[in-house]
Parts: C-alpha cells; structure tokens; sequence
C-alpha cells in the first residue's frame, strides 16, 4: 500500500508492514470468530469448530494437489471422507437430519 509522505506534491513512500504481535498467533483448535448470535450452545461451538477446520483441512489438500503431492483423486477422497464427517458431526451435534 502506498501512502503519502509530507506535504502535498511529495513523492509517496511504502506503508511499513504491520509488526505481528505474539498473541496474534492462531491455535488449530481454537475458534477463528467471534460467537455474536444468541443462540450460541456449546454444541453449536463444537459444530462451529468442525466446520472450520473442515475448512482448513480442505485449503490444506487443495495446496498438496496443486503442488503435484497428491492426485485429483486423492484429494478427491479425502474430501468425500471430511464432508461425510462433518454431516455426521451436525447430525449428532445440531439433532438435524443428514441431507
């Protein structure tokens, strides 16, 4: 991003990165946003976990096939194979039928 420096007519210099502070690192297993809703249950935040690293892991097989590490057919599986878990875990979690 480019910002101006100085007074008007002045050539504009870079923005200086944002330094990342340590806290700012994410752990795997915890959320990635904020519960606002108030409907918010521990079950539903347990689905909502499932769901975001169903997410994650899906990116993550997404790189591996693109970078030649595992086949279309691989990654293919192994996302059949999440998903299904994940329908299982809002089935169990959330009482809704598997659709």
């Amino acid at each position: 991003m480019i910002v101006p420096s100085g007074p008007l007519g002045s050539s504009p210099q870079p923005a200086e990165p944002e330094a990342q502070e340590p806290g700012d690192l994410r752990v795997p297993m915890e959320a990635h946003s904020s519960y606002r809703a108030g409907d918010w249950t521990p079950k539903r935040l347990m689905f909502h976990q499932n769901l975001e690293s169903f997410a994650e892991r899906v990116g993550l097989l997404v790189g591996l096939q693109s970078n030649g590490k595992v086949s279309q057919e691989e990654a293919y599986a192994e996302i059949r194979r999440m998903w299904k878990e994940l329908k299982d875990s809002r089935s169990n979690l959330l009482n809704q039928p598997k659709g």
